[in-house]
């Protein structure tokens, strides 16, 4: 019996999914195509150090299953910038000492990244007073969207600054009132 391949588009590039049904979305990522930059945490969805983007949207990789995703477009931090094209939100990481030991960076950035496209968005969170209208884009808000990944450094501080910085010139999310 013959079987039929699927696909994903991975950092612009179309990946064959795995056979196996069971293979997570970051194990694939990680042990197939070697794109190691998201890191396995817990393991349980509550730690956000795999995060990934599918269709814009910021998921726990390790609690989705690879083979759910065909024909979805997936970016992980690769795409987002390499060691010699820094993107702003790396750039800021840095600046700001918000890395730490570096181990959530990479799922901070790809969940800052959806962030600032869901306050663009105008999508309200948990501490949205007034849903109807645009978000308020204060430390209290990008805490509260922020609150799915972890740093065990506790650089949240330098974390929100690094968002803050990069916000504040984003002429789209640029809205902050830090």
């Amino acid at each position: 019996m013959a079987t039929v391949q699927s696909f994903a588009c991975v950092n612009g590039r179309n990946e064959a999914l795995p056979q196996d049904p069971r293979r997570t979305l970051l194990d694939w990522l990680r042990e197939d195509l070697n794109l190691t930059g998201s890191k396995k945490g817990c393991d349980h969805g509550q730690c956000g150090a795999c995060t990934v983007l599918v269709e814009g949207r910021r998921i726990n990789s390790c609690l989705s299953l690879a083979q759910l995703h065909e024909g979805d477009t997936i970016e992980t931090i690769e795409s987002i910038g390499s060691a010699t094209d820094l993107s702003a939100l790396q750039k800021a990481f840095v600046t700001h000492d918000g890395f730490q030991c570096g181990y959530c960076t990479p799922g901070q950035i790809c969940s800052a990244k959806a962030m600032m496209q869901e306050l663009a968005d105008g999508w309200a969170s948990t501490v949205t007073e007034d849903i109807a209208a645009p978000p308020p884009i204060t430390r209290e808000e990008l805490r509260e969207r922020m609150s799915g990944n972890l740093c065990r450094c506790g650089a949240y501080s330098n974390i929100i600054a690094a968002i803050e910085e990069v916000m504040a010139a984003d002429p789209v999310a640029g809205r902050v009132s830090a």
